[in-house]
């Protein structure tokens, strides 16, 4: 039962169209009998014709119907189907050069895929396709492939044009390959709004909803930290990853299982670490993570360490509240919080 107050919340969100509360809750406009998302751009309807849902199949039993504007069975910000098949088409065939009659079999053009992966990813569709090359290219050299092999495998013909083309986007030459970490970098949609993902082959690095303030630093801080270079791509980390905030959003997992790497002062570890005893279900006040560390009366650098968290969702750093039960800060928006521990409180009822 969503409380009276929450209810006005909600409302101020939506008339605000406060895109931190997307996918948070869907509201029900009893004089049209549409149901909407917190930023539906039409106009907005009385506090008294509003019914509030914390899901949509919530809206659709009692009896409402998608709003054509908003289209709330989507998740938000999720990838249209054109960005799908431009990737999928890219992991299939990374060598490719695109020409118009290759976007046309996808039904689409290069100025709308251009526009498209613009908004989603801040590139283009021919820089991600270039960057997934290049991506491709700088493993198989520093796999101790020939840079000759690199050069026509990724559709070079010539040697020149690939080495600049490298120099360009990796920011130095293929000799210096040897000496680069790689690491990659994928989108995942989820109820919440798009997620980035980072990390390396063995481990998983970085893990933010899109939409969290300062992400652009923390993730220039990451590459500096790690002496990586970062492109489009896949790696099992991040397949795993993908796979398990599936399950997780459906209440079908508790505990994450895909390999991490924590990088923080000692501190910041011991935080973050403690977080992870937090059970599903069940939340911590700061005072009781202090208590829990040996460091009593050190709540406000607990607190500073949860905002450093760099995986969202996997070291549960929503799970810490007020003394008085209040919910603080999170770097994903308190919506987004007081969303992820009703979640949970479910999942940890079921029986798995």
């Amino acid at each position: 039962m969503i409380s009276l107050e929450l209810k006005k919340e909600y409302y101020s969100a939506l008339v605000a169209r406060n895109s931190d509360y997307d996918g948070t809750f869907y509201v029900g406009i009893k004089t049209t009998g549409v149901f909407c998302r917190s930023v539906c751009p039409a106009r907005k309807p009385k506090f008294e014709n509003c019914e509030f849902f914390e899901k949509a199949e919530e809206a659709l039993l009692a009896g409402f119907r998608p709003c054509k504007r908003c289209h709330p069975l989507s998740q938000p910000d999720q990838a249209p189907e054109v960005v799908r098949r431009l990737i999928e088409a890219v992991e299939q065939h990374p060598e490719k050069r695109w020409k118009e009659k290759d976007f046309r079999m996808l039904s689409t053009n290069a100025v709308q895929a251009s526009r498209v992966f613009k908004k989603r990813f801040g590139m283009t569709f021919v820089a991600y396709a270039r960057a997934r090359r290049m991506g491709i290219a700088l493993k198989q050299i520093k796999e101790k492939g020939p840079v000759i092999d690199a050069q026509l495998e990724t559709g070079y013909e010539s040697g020149s044009g690939f080495r600049d083309a490298f120099s360009k986007i990796m920011g130095f030459p293929p000799a210096r390959s040897e000496e680069v970490n790689l690491f990659k970098a994928d989108w995942i949609d989820t109820p919440l709004g798009p997620m980035v993902a980072i990390g390396g082959e063995e481990a998983l690095y970085l893990l933010e909803f899109v939409g969290r303030r300062g992400l652009e630093k923390e993730v220039e801080r990451l590459r500096k930290k790690m002496k990586v270079t970062i492109v489009p791509g896949q790696s099992p980390p991040l397949q795993s990853i993908k796979k398990e905030l599936g399950l997780y959003f459906k209440g079908c997992l508790e505990n994450f299982h895909t390999p991490i790497k924590l990088i923080g002062s000692p501190f910041q570890m011991k935080v973050w670490l403690e977080l992870q005893n937090i059970p599903i279900g069940e939340t911590r006040s700061y005072a009781d993570m202090a208590k829990a560390l040996g460091v009593e009366g050190a709540a406000r650098a607990i607190g500073r360490a949860n905002g450093s968290n760099q995986l969202a969702i996997i070291i549960p750093c929503h799970r810490v509240i007020g003394a008085s039960g209040e919910l603080t800060g999170y770097a994903g928006g308190l919506a987004r919080k007081r969303w992820l521990l009703a979640h949970e409180g479910k999942t940890s009822q079921k029986s798995f």
